[in-house]
């Protein structure tokens, strides 16, 4: 796999470095709107238009247009501010797009008051190294993404305590999904609303478009204090992909709402509320660390539909999808208020899932406290703590202390005398690395992590990892 390191990020008002010269054909730089628009107006792929610092007031019912512009993939128009965070977009609405694509906006804070919208017509859109904290304006949904192929990489959304979510995809029509969204190294947090629904940081589809497969990859994203919903990262989509993504302090948690087939996996929750949440088919949920939380850190749901199907009615498509064969391997749930739980609220049980080689520590309530289930595979599992073993099947789990080290970031590692070490025996999915990156190899440990000497590739993030200075 594909090594990474993470570097501390430059300050903030330093003058962003010069994007790549591959095709480039003109630097302009702007100080004012209408030169601005005129330079996008005359724009070909490879021109860089940097616009100079500042507050710029976008006139009411004049937005900046970027209409039937196209760079390429290896030359974008670039529309850049002079330093990161240093040109300010005030009123309205800023960009607006139609009939584009390759496009990259970079180094702007954001404060307009209404949606910044990438249509289903204009893709390969790039944001960032952008500050986006527009205005609080309750229900005001801040990004929606709806072309394929776009980026979201290296911003910082922040400050919001109203109804509305932070960054969103969808698509088309009523029911499409933007294709292959990249959602990378952003960092949310201070989201403070106060409802129980509708104040997610990222919400990946809505409930008619559940069925869409999406492949968006969300991955190397910091929360903190994002205590708008239960869901900090909300999968209403198929296909989809969260990845190494730290979760801190936070009510919300990461929940697969709607949809089949996606992958929960290397992501770190520490210290907050909730945890991970299953409804829908077939999805993985693997090598995840979950600690610290006051709800649960894992919940298997219950379904009031057996299967969320095409052209269902839409009151049943807003319902709980039972979940059903879904691989949940080699997790590490530690000391949270409660640990690996079922739904007993719904009619549809979860049927025909696979829960093998994960590590279950805690000293309240039961370690397991699953409602009714059908043909489930429990193997392999390691439980520790004064917590009960609960009602997981005699035969399943060894009961012993694994033996865990927190290092000095708070994260507990196997120790060198672990009886995790080498337990693993499920054969249900192949996993060839770890948490942190580390190759798991043929003896495979119990748990996220697999015992190593050296150090970390992935560790849990922070903000020197994320947002508009990141590598």
């Amino acid at each position: 796999m594909q090594r990474r390191t993470f570097l501390t990020g430059t300050a903030l008002g330093i003058t962003l470095a010069a994007f790549p010269a591959v095709g480039a054909q003109a630097a302009t730089t702007v100080s004012s709107l209408t030169a601005l628009q005129s330079a996008i107006n005359a724009a070909v792929p490879g021109d860089v238009i940097t616009v100079a610092n500042g507050t710029y007031a976008v006139p009411d019912g004049k937005p900046i247009t970027i209409t039937g512009k196209h760079g390429t993939e290896a030359a974008p128009i670039t529309i850049v501010a002079q330093s990161r965070g240093g040109v300010v977009l005030t009123g309205k609405q800023s960009f607006v797009f139609s009939g584009s694509d390759n496009i990259t906006l970079s180094g702007f804070a954001f404060r307009q008051s209404t949606t910044l919208d990438v249509p289903p017509d204009s893709s390969y859109i790039r944001l960032t190294r952008n500050d986006f904290q527009l205005a609080d304006i309750s229900g005001l949904h801040w990004v929606m993404i709806r072309g394929d192929h776009s980026k979201v990489d290296r911003n910082h959304f922040h400050n919001k305590s109203q109804l509305g979510i932070m960054l969103g995809v969808e698509g088309a029509d009523t029911d499409k999904m933007a294709y292959k969204v990249l959602i990378s190294k952003n960092y949310f947090s201070d989201h403070s609303f106060t409802g129980d629904n509708g104040g997610e940081p990222i919400r990946l589809g809505v409930s008619p478009r559940a069925l869409a497969n999406a492949e968006a990859t969300v991955e190397l994203n910091l929360f903190e204090r994002t205590n708008g919903d239960p869901e900090a990262i909300s999968i209403k989509s198929s296909g989809n992909f969260i990845r190494h993504n730290t979760i801190r302090d936070s009510k919300g948690g990461i929940v697969l709402r709607h949809g089949n087939g996606t992958q929960v996996d290397s992501n770190w929750i520490l210290d907050g509320q909730e945890g991970i949440r299953i409804y829908g088919n077939d999805h993985q949920i693997v090598n995840n660390y979950v600690s610290g939380l006051s709800g649960t850190a894992l919940i298997i749901g219950s379904g009031t539909e057996r299967d969320h199907i095409p052209n269902e009615p839409p009151a049943s498509r807003t319902g709980n999808d039972a979940p059903d064969r879904v691989t949940i391997v080699h997790n590490t749930l530690r000391n949270n208020a409660k640990t690996l739980a079922g739904e007993s609220q719904r009619t549809e049980e979860p049927r025909d899932c696979v829960v093998a080689d994960n590590l279950l520590v805690g000293d309240a309530g039961s370690l397991v406290a699953m409602a009714t289930t059908v043909r489930f595979t429990w193997q392999s599992n390691i439980l520790f703590g004064a917590a009960a073993d609960g009602n997981i099947p005699a035969g399943t789990y060894t009961r012993t202390d694994p033996k865990l080290v927190t290092g000095s970031d708070g994260i507990a590692r196997l120790s060198a005398a672990s009886p995790a070490i080498g337990a693993a025996t499920s054969q249900q999915l192949t996993v060839g690395y770890d948490i942190e990156g580390d190759a798991r190899g043929t003896a495979r440990d119990v748990g996220c992590d697999e015992y190593s000497t050296a150090a970390p590739v992935y560790r849990p993030l922070t903000t020197a990892d994320v947002g508009p200075n990141a590598a």
